[in-house]
């Protein structure tokens, strides 16, 4: 089991699935400050996310998830092309 990693969307406006991983305790995610388009991050129920319905985050914004369950659950688009994420597991 990882307690760290980096997800990228290999084409934007294409969600992708942060990963597959049994998370039952909390997570942070980050976008990468390398990015230069947003990331947008959620899921709309259909495992999907994009502008209309996500959580946008700019470069090196982060966003706290209480508790996941897995890393599937968690969808990431981008605006760009090869951008995306770092998550880590919190052990609170």
């Amino acid at each position: 089991m990882a307690n760290s990693g980096h997800k990228l969307v290999t084409t934007a406006g294409t969600a992708e699935a942060l990963g597959d991983q049994d998370i039952m305790t909390g997570l942070i995610v980050k976008a990468l400050t390398t990015n230069t388009g947003l990331i947008y991050i959620g899921n709309d129920g259909s495992g999907d996310v994009d502008s209309s319905n996500g959580y946008p985050l700019a470069a090196g914004g982060e966003v706290e998830f209480e508790f996941v369950g897995n890393l599937a659950q968690i969808m990431i688009n981008s605006t760009v092309n090869g951008e995306g994420v770092a998550w880590l597991i919190t052990w609170a």
